[in-house]
């Protein structure tokens, strides 16, 4: 078991680190060119994904996270956006109800003063 895991092991680091510097964009890997880091990879086996992993790749840390495109749900601003949409519809929807309902009241209203102020008389002929 433990000969099989001194080969998984360097094996597993220098496929992840290989994958690795293959979707690091060409901008952000450091001292080399990307393709000089894939050739130190695969090359030196134990070595070369370790260097990669240390100096390969410019890594932001949580504090300095990287600008450019954000999940919206991640994004503050776009969650904001729909609280104050939502806000709004709410508002919206909220004054059209009472309006409604003022009409419908006024109307009732206006129904029960014709029904107390008397019988209507018949149409004469």
């Amino acid at each position: 078991m433990l000969r099989a895991l001194i080969f998984l092991l360097p094996l597993a680091l220098t496929i992840y680190a290989f994958i690795d510097c293959l979707n690091t964009p060409e901008d952000e890997a450091k001292h080399l060119p990307k393709v000089a880091w894939v050739f130190i990879i695969l090359l030196f086996w134990i070595v070369g994904p370790i260097v990669w992993l240390a100096a390969g790749k410019v890594r932001q840390g949580p504090a300095g996270r990287r600008q450019g495109w954000v999940a919206p749900d991640d994004n503050p601003d776009f969650l904001k956006s729909l609280k104050d949409d939502s806000e709004k519809d709410i508002k919206e929807k909220d004054e059209t109800v009472l309006k409604d309902w003022e009409a419908d009241l006024r109307r009732r209203e206006d129904e029960l003063k014709r029904r107390e102020s008397g019988p209507e008389a018949p149409p004469a002929s």
